[in-house]
């Protein structure tokens, strides 16, 4: 089964307080592009971040944020109580020595000095706290693998789909086959007759119009046209990270197609192979999701 490479994972979990939110987006690219966002708390575990979603995903531009929400209460009280208590007790303790009346607004006083609103975090991430948030990754790259399995699913299906009608423009180019080699004969036989006023040698036109007939044959293209389109079918079953290789079976199948054109010299097989190579532009552009 083929995984597209968009998709889309979150996952959210609560410990000690606070909620911890996990967000994973992925669109397609050659190779992997991981940009991050992750919060202060966790970033000395960016590299097995990295290392995790890279093992993961394998492939693609990758967006992921670990954020979290602090208790409401918790945000709000933004003053350092032990500073103003420090502060308190040194003004107290110069105003006693020194002989200096206190100050009228004690409160407006101690707000005003330095860091007393400043909060000062200083925080380490305890290796119980460090499991949970890994856990929640985990389950939002699962969650956005499973996103791109079902997105595999719709490639396939319309993958399959072009391929069957690849298939059958291809079968219905044979009637037009058989009747080309005629009217190039015909064609051929009836502009000598107009414009020689003598016999011509019969037999040295046949192996001239066996030459010629030879190098507007399109067998070989069909056969190994045929031989791709099962080829990518295979590889499409196949596990997955099989977006190259389909790529690479899709280029081959457009030379097959080209050369088929070039040797058409019909109007109605060339129209076939233009209603082929509009099927195969579709693959092309859609393929670019396969991981």
């Amino acid at each position: 089964m083929i995984q597209s490479m968009t998709g889309y994972g979150k996952s959210t979990t609560v410990f000690g307080g606070k909620k911890i939110h996990v967000e994973i987006k992925s669109l397609n690219s050659k190779a992997m592009d991981l940009s991050t966002r992750i919060a202060p708390l966790y970033r000395e575990k960016e590299m097995e971040i990295r290392n995790l979603v890279s093992q993961t995903l394998e492939r693609g531009k990758v967006d992921f944020s670990l954020w979290v929400e602090k208790d409401t209460a918790e945000i709000a009280t933004p003053i350092n109580v032990a500073l103003i208590e420090n502060y308190y007790n040194q003004i107290k303790t110069i105003s006693d020595s020194c002989n200096i009346p206190l100050p009228a607004d004690w409160f407006a006083t101690l707000l005003r000095m330095p860091d007393v609103l400043t909060r000062v975090d200083v925080q380490e991430l305890e290796e119980e706290e460090w499991v949970v948030v890994r856990k929640v990754i985990e389950d939002a790259l699962t969650n956005l693998t499973d996103f791109r399995k079902q997105e595999g699913k719709a490639l396939e299906k319309k993958f399959t789909e072009k391929i069957d009608n690849i298939e059958r423009l291809l079968k219905s180019i044979e009637p037009f086959e058989k009747e080309r080699v005629s009217k190039v004969r015909e064609r051929i036989t009836e502009a000598l007759e107009k414009t020689l006023n003598t016999d011509y040698d019969k037999n040295r036109l046949e192996q001239e119009l066996i030459y010629y007939i030879e190098k507007l044959d399109i067998n070989e293209e069909k056969q190994r046209l045929t031989n791709h389109l099962k080829y990518f079918r295979e590889t499409m079953a196949g596990g997955h990270g099989q977006g190259k290789k389909l790529g690479f079976i899709a280029q081959e199948m457009g030379r097959e197609i080209n050369t088929t054109g070039s040797k058409s010299n019909h109007a109605e097989m060339q129209n076939i192979v233009v209603q082929m190579k509009d099927e195969l532009e579709q693959i092309k552009e859609q393929v670019l999701n396969v991981l």
